[in-house]
């Protein structure tokens, strides 16, 4: 073993390292507050505390807090200094206000949402049709660096080109790796206020579904059954899926008419608009 590590350069203390894994309790913890969050978006790391406390955990606030941060949740109300973004990278204005949406390919959205295993969690990223709600690439990854974000960009730009592209000002999303893509391409490129879950509605309301009917239901053991049960489910629900939004028809059906006429008359999509400033 001495050897060995001389000839590969490596300390013989960092072969015996193991990294460090959440504790069974934090794990069900993040379960719980997960699947809190997606029935009251609106609390934060205070109204959550006391929620977990009156279950009968005893934890407080600041735990809750750094929970949060690693789940990527924060409550839905506007608030100063919500959104980690990258030193030095340009944040672009939101370019959805008030803009209906008419057609597919003409705004796609991106987001990271956290998911639990039994031992463990992962990171699923996804980028949709805001018109037709169809999954056009998803990727799932044990870490939140930005490769995992910028695969799946590429692979979904291999399948089409959006005229706007929408995230949050997540460091992932603001990197040049992902925008220098993006404007490659021709897209423009729009990122949501802080604080402001809302402006990608529409992605977030994905989670919601994909873990009530797929995430939570399965209680995926390791990452490669969540990689199996994830890859049938987005083919279900993009395939086979009726959409009560899309006049019951599929993601999948609205999208590829919509491709083939770049137009579709049954369904119009308001994007939502950010309430305005009142005047004192």
């Amino acid at each position: 073993m001495r050897r060995q590590c001389e000839l590969l350069d490596l300390a013989r203390a960092s072969w015996y390292y193991e990294p460090a894994v959440e504790s069974a309790e934090n794990l069900k913890l993040l379960r719980r507050i997960d699947e809190q969050y997606l029935a009251t978006p609106f609390y934060g790391s205070r109204r959550m505390a006391v929620w977990l406390q009156r279950q009968g955990y005893v934890i407080n606030r600041k735990r809750v807090q750094r929970l949060m941060r690693m789940l990527g949740i924060e409550a839905i109300y506007p608030k100063p200094r919500t959104t980690r973004r990258a030193a030095g990278h340009r944040v672009y204005p939101y370019l959805l206000r008030d803009l209906t949406v008419t057609r597919v390919d003409q705004v796609w959205g991106a987001d990271i949402t956290y998911v639990p295993l039994q031992s463990g969690f992962l990171y699923l990223v996804a980028v949709l049709d805001w018109f037709s709600r169809y999954v056009v690439a998803w990727r799932l990854s044990n870490t939140l660096e930005g490769s995992f974000c910028d695969e799946c960009l590429d692979e979904a730009l291999a399948r089409g080109r959006p005229e706007i592209f929408n995230t949050d000002q997540g460091v992932q999303f603001t990197s040049t790796a992902f925008t220098s893509r993006l404007q490659a391409e021709g897209v423009a490129i729009s990122m949501d206020g802080r604080g402001r879950a809302l402006d990608n509605v529409f992605v977030e309301r994905l989670w919601r579904t994909v873990k009530q009917e797929n995430i939570y239901l399965l209680d995926y053991a390791t990452p490669w059954e969540a990689e199996e049960g994830l890859s049938a489910y987005f083919r279900f629900y993009g395939e086979e899926r009726p959409h009560s939004r899309l006049g019951n028809q599929t993601p999948a059906e609205v999208y590829r008419a919509g491709r083939q006429t770049k137009s579709h008359p049954r369904v119009m999509v308001q994007a939502p608009a950010r309430p305005r400033k009142r005047k004192c």
